[in-house]
């Protein structure tokens, strides 16, 4: 007997049902992704603790602890080494546990600027223009502090092993070479980066241990407890013993930059939400502990002041350890400061590729431009190693230029951190948390964020040291002010009529599209 004719209606019905039933092949970062507008264009491989180690690798202490030493032995000495770390240590926490909550809402590669474009009340596009200009600004400066640092402790290596002299052309040169690997490096995609951020967290914290191990036994002489604790020194030819601690500071502010990393990484990184604001918090927590030790140890293995003041860790190592020791030291060092370099350009690029996706880099189209078989932002690598490089030129003739460059690079990372923050506690209850919030301690925490940033941002721009000539001036402001000028020039004659903040890239069906074609030719 055959079986009464099924009605078409219920045929539509039942596929209907299997398509709602059938699961969807995209992962929850995919899927969230797109609801924010952008498809998976980035290959999608770090975990959550190659997102931690890529901004633990950026903060790196072997590198901005020792390559800034000196600032903090003219500005107040040991004493300010010592508790101005804890101190800036303990407010930057705040600044990164406020970003951190943030972040796990909208986890983007755009970061800072594209959050402070969904925080705004009103005017979100200014907002975002703004955040982004000052993140940008402020990427380039620590991609070009980190590698000009790394250059600076490097060239006393070489000075000792094939007498290649210390000299502000040396160094430049060698900072230029270094960019030049680090981007090549970059190209050669996301998985090698990845793989070395990795290494560099056991490099780092081996790194600490032996650094401080060997202090700690080799030296004939330590300085006393006393002298770590308690030691106020200023060298910095201002009167005011209150005003060189200040500049002191920038030691401690400037290595702990960098952390943002972590929100440019999300779109390559698994769990997202979570693994991004976990980054953030826990590679600001260990360096805190970590920088702190390798400072204490650098700071009782000083054998003459004089000397450390004129020479720097480097000088510190040999006077301490012996030539063999020393260069071993340095070398360790070096290698950790390497490894920032090659992280600094990598979010840097993330960055600049999310920024020129939403238009907002002359030239954006090229800076955007994706390698389609690596899936990395080739050309937005090579910005990221020239503006740096541009920004770093005063250093061939400037002997306070890594200052000023550090001072940029603190200011404009910091006011990109915190206008997000300012933001959301605008927002008050209408913000809408992620998986990873801060629940009632989010007001106070991102207040005094805000606060400490505002501190900063001025103490930063003071000129550093008296008398103020051409070779001691501080041309950070000069920097941020052309910079940050020519963005809102070019907001107010045209920008304002035509950004309208983060673009969203086309529907669902436009998104899967450039998705597979991405997948078929990778």
């Amino acid at each position: 007997m055959s079986k009464p004719p099924v009605a078409r209606e219920e045929v539509l019905v039942s596929i209907d049902e299997h398509k709602a039933s059938a699961p969807d092949p995209r992962s929850d970062d995919e899927k969230r992704l797109h609801e924010l507008g952008y498809a998976q264009e980035l290959s999608r491989s770090m975990s959550g603790f190659s997102n931690f180690a890529v901004s633990f690798t950026i903060i790196s202490v072997l590198s901005g602890c020792l390559t800034s030493y000196t600032i903090g032995l003219k500005g107040g000495g040991p004493v300010v080494i010592t508790w101005g770390w804890l101190g800036v240590g303990a407010m930057t926490l705040l600044v990164a546990l406020a970003m951190a909550e943030v972040c796990s809402s909208y986890p983007t590669a755009g970061g800072l600027y594209y959050w402070a474009a969904k925080l705004a009340p009103s005017s979100g596009p200014a907002w975002s223009w703004f955040t982004g200009w000052f993140n940008f600004t402020g990427q380039v400066a620590v991609t070009a502090a980190i590698v000009y640092g790394s250059a600076a402790f490097l060239n006393p290596l070489l000075d000792l092993q094939f007498g290649y002299s210390v000299t502000l052309g040396h160094t430049f040169l060698l900072f230029a070479i270094l960019l030049v690997v680090h981007a090549l490096l970059n190209q050669f995609g996301v998985k090698i980066v990845s793989i070395l951020s990795s290494v560099s967290v056991w490099w780092h914290v081996l790194g600490v241990a032996f650094v401080v191990g060997v202090l700690a036994i080799k030296p004939s002489h330590h300085q006393s407890a006393g002298f770590v604790f308690t030691r106020f020194v200023n060298e910095t030819g201002w009167q005011y013993g209150a005003y060189a601690a200040l500049i002191g500071l920038l030691l401690s502010q400037y290595t702990l930059t960098g952390y943002d990393a972590s929100a440019h990484m999300t779109e390559e990184t698994h769990d997202a939400a979570r693994s991004g604001p976990k980054g953030i918090v826990n590679s600001v927590l260990i360096s805190v502990v970590a920088g702190w030790v390798l400072l204490l140890g650098v700071t009782f293995a000083i054998q003459d002041y004089g000397e450390a003041v004129k020479d720097g860790p480097a000088g510190i190592f040999i006077a301490a350890t012996g030539d063999t020791m020393g260069k071993l030291l340095i070398l360790v060092s070096f290698g950790a400061q390497f490894f920032c370099g090659m992280s600094s350009v990598t979010a840097n690029s993330r960055m600049i590729y999310a920024f020129s996706r939403d238009g907002a880099l002359p030239f954006s189209a090229f800076w955007h431009r994706i390698n389609k078989r690596s899936r990395t932002p080739t050309n937005a690598i090579w910005l990221a190693a020239g503006g740096a490089f541009v920004l770093a030129l005063p250093a061939i003739w400037n002997l306070t230029a890594y200052l000023a460059v550090t001072s940029v690079a603190v200011i404009g990372l910091y006011i990109a951190y915190v206008i997000p923050t300012f933001l959301r506690l605008r927002q008050g209850e209408n913000f809408q948390a992620g998986p990873w919030s801060l629940g009632r301690w989010s007001k106070p925490i991102g207040t005094l964020a805000v606060v400490w940033v505002v501190v900063i941002s001025i103490l930063f721009v003071l000129p550093p040291a008296n008398p103020i000539t051409k070779d001691s001036f501080n041309y950070s402001p000069i920097a941020i002010l052309v910079v940050l000028g020519g963005a809102g020039l070019w907001w107010v004659l045209s920008a304002r009529k035509w950004f309208t903040g983060p673009k969203v890239q086309g529907s669902a069906e436009e998104l899967a599209a450039i998705e597979q074609e991405l997948q078929s030719l990778g």
